[in-house]
């Protein structure tokens, strides 16, 4: 894993659920807009289409903040069988917009290399 991979998921929230529904039934909820929109309305999203998607088993979407200053995020979800016949439901939450990152200095403890001088 890189870096810039490693820093990604850090900054990433994830969530995972185990649910009794078959997979494909969770899928048409995430992915068919007239399912998605009865517990993600269309108002959350900054674009009603999917940025990508991995039919039957991974949708994301962009989304955009109601108020100012309107950051974008990146939610995509993944769905994949269990063992019994329901579903693994995982959801990662990522924080999409540029502008986050010239907010966030870097934390003290990230071993960066001024970090190694200081030692």
């Amino acid at each position: 894993m890189s870096d810039t991979q490693a820093e990604r998921q850090e900054k990433d929230l994830v969530f995972e659920y185990e649910l009794d529904a078959p997979p494909e039934k969770v899928w048409r909820a995430v992915s068919i807009p007239a399912f998605r929109e009865k517990w993600l309305p269309k108002q959350e999203l900054a674009e009603a289409e999917p940025i990508s998607t991995a039919p039957g088993e991974e949708v994301s979407y962009r989304m955009r903040d109601d108020e100012p200053p309107f950051l974008e995020s990146i939610v995509t979800f993944h769905v994949r069988p269990d063992a019994n016949g329901g579903t693994i439901l995982r959801i990662v939450h990522g924080l999409a917009d540029a502008r986050l990152a010239l907010r966030m200095p870097p934390a003290a403890n990230s071993n960066g290399p001024w970090m190694m001088l200081a030692a």
